[in-house]
This record gives C-alpha cells, sequence and structure tokens, in this order.
C-alpha cells in the first residue's frame, strides 16, 4: 500500500519535469522571436504571461536546461551579460529605419536594446508615429555591440550641424564593436567623423556625397567596410539587420529570423532602384528631393572646408 504513494510521487516530479521543459522550450522561443504561442505549449493551468513593463527592449533569461543550452550553442546564442545595442532616434527620422532593425535585432536573444536621445520625451517621426526613447545620451552604456543611425529627410538635415548629437556617436562610434546605419543616417555617420577613409552606402540620392564626408560610396544594398556596416535607403534597413544577426550569432539563426518574419521581399514593380523605375520616375523623385539633396550637400561642404582651413 505503501507504493502507490511513492508511485503518485514519482509521477508528480515527472509531470513537473515535463512542464519545466515545455515552458524551457517556450521561453527560448520566445528568446528567438518565433511567432509561437507559448500557451500552446504549455498547461492551460499555467498562469498567463504579465504585460511588458516600458524600457530597453531585453531578450534575456536565466541559463536554460542543457537541452536549451546546446540548442543555443547550434544557433551561435553568446554566452555571458546581454549585448548592448544604441539606436539613436530624433524627430523627424525615418520611422521604417528604425523600426525594421528594430524588430529584427529585438529578436535576438540576449540582447538590450537602447532608443537614444537627448532626452525620454516622447518624440514625432517623419510620418507622424511617435516613438518614446529609453535612454538619454548620458545615459547610454558603453560597452556597445551595435550603434544605429536612421535616417530621415529633414530630421537628418537638423542631425548633420547638431553638435551634441555628433559628439555622441563620434564618442561610442569609437569603441561600438559594429557602428551602422540605415539610409541618410550614413550621412550623419559622416558628420561624426565615422566614415572617413571607409566604404559605405546611402539612400541613393545622396549616395555620392559620402565622398564630402571622406567615404567611398558604393552602389550596394548593405556595405560592410570592417566594422562600419552602412544600408541603403529605407527597406535596405531589414537587410542590414538579418547580416547583422549572421554576425552577431550565426547564419543558421539569421535564416531563421528570415523565415519567422517572412521576409521574401517580391515587390509588384520592381522598381526600387533607378535604373529599374526609369528615367521619367527617377527624375521626378531627384527633383522633389532636390532641397533637402542641396541643403545636405551645403552642409557638407561648409563644415568640410572650416575643418580644412
Amino acid at each position: 500500500m505503501e507504493r502507490e504513494p511513492r508511485n503518485m510521487e514519482n509521477q508528480a516530479k515527472e509531470t513537473q519535469a515535463k512542464k519545466m521543459t515545455r515552458r524551457e522550450m517556450a521561453s527560448w522561443l520566445g528568446r528567438a522571436g518565433l511567432a509561437l504561442s507559448a500557451g500552446s505549449l504549455l498547461e492551460t493551468s499555467a498562469p498567463a504571461a504579465k504585460a511588458p513593463v516600458a524600457g530597453p527592449v531585453t531578450r534575456s533569461i536565466a541559463a536554460p536546461a542543457d537541452p536549451m543550452h546546446a540548442m543555443d550553442e547550434e544557433y551561435g546564442v553568446p554566452t555571458g551579460p546581454p549585448q548592448q545595442v544604441a539606436m539613436l532616434v530624433y524627430p523627424q527620422m525615418a520611422a521604417l529605419d528604425l523600426v525594421g532593425p528594430q524588430t529584427m535585432l529585438a529578436s535576438l536573444m540576449d540582447m538590450n536594446i537602447h532608443l537614444v536621445w537627448k532626452n525620454t520625451h516622447a518624440l514625432t517621426t517623419d510620418t507622424g508615429i511617435g516613438i518614446l526613447p529609453t535612454t538619454t545620451f548620458g545615459n547610454c552604456p558603453n560597452d556597445l555591440t551595435v550603434l544605429l543611425v536612421p535616417g530621415g529627410s529633414d530630421g537628418t538635415l537638423a542631425l548633420l550641424q547638431d553638435r551634441e548629437t555628433l559628439d555622441f556617436l563620434a564618442k561610442h562610434g569609437k569603441t561600438a564593436r559594429y557602428v551602422t546605419s540605415v539610409c541618410t543616417g550614413s550621412l550623419v555617420l559622416g558628420a561624426a567623423g565615422l566614415l572617413r577613409g571607409y566604404r559605405a552606402t546611402s539612400h541613393w540620392v545622396v549616395r555620392d556625397q559620402l565622398a564630402l564626408w571622406g567615404a567611398t560610396p558604393v552602389a550596394e544594398r548593405v556595405v560592410q567596410d570592417r566594422n562600419r556596416i552602412t544600408g541603403a535607403g529605407v527597406t535596405a534597413g531589414l537587410d542590414l539587420a538579418v547580416h547583422l544577426a549572421s554576425l552577431l550569432r550565426n547564419d543558421k539563426y539569421a535564416k531563421a529570423l528570415e523565415l519567422n518574419f517572412e521576409y521574401d521581399p517580391q515587390p509588384p514593380f520592381r522598381a526600387g532602384t533607378p535604373a529599374e523605375a526609369g528615367e521619367e520616375i527617377t527624375g521626378m523623385l531627384r527633383a522633389i528631393y532636390s532641397p533637402f539633396v542641396e541643403k545636405a550637400r551645403a552642409i557638407a561642404l561648409s563644415k568640410t572646408s572650416r575643418s580644412a582651413s
């Protein structure tokens, strides 16, 4: 008669072990950003997850059990403290330049993402979407794995002449493992003195201006030169983020991200470059961007002439 309680006790332990394994699996998938519901992996009696609180996006949990540890190793997840990513945010920036890479990089395990600006007041992007900075320049971590600058138009022009922001980028750009940008954000890196002697790209309408900042313009979607990684216009931020994922984790992890977000671009018209769009459409956009292009050029020439004198 004594065996029955022991059997029940053993069965309870086995059930608990299975529950923990499922929880560990759910945590791993969640950290990887895979679009699976943890509720489908846990017993219905498991408590609901708490809503996230404001602050840096964090993908870090306690050390997993051996099966999860093996998966971490297979997908290149590093050991040690979470890696730190600082993404500059600023008024009138291009929203997609930030949101695309942020979505991808926030899905990397053991990663803290900081949206950095002079203060933590809400700001408005070029399309009216509000962004809430999570960290100020003064509180930004010094041990950055990635420093990223998104682009814009009027917002970018303001940054090219913003000494506080340029000093912040110059400081952290010296020590960050990777210094990156999307679209016209590379002009800002150039103004901060971080692209001199490097190959780089930008939005096609201002790519040639990188030469004014001492860089070598390259007409490619993503350009890496040592630890400088620059993306072309707007949507290239997704390509840049996947490239970063392969560097920070491994190719298998990056492939999993592509599949998870079903990143399989198939634009209806294949008009995403001047060559594909043709002279008429390209000329129309050049005319629209002409005031921005001329202002950016004037700022660059003014700054480079002053530094030369």
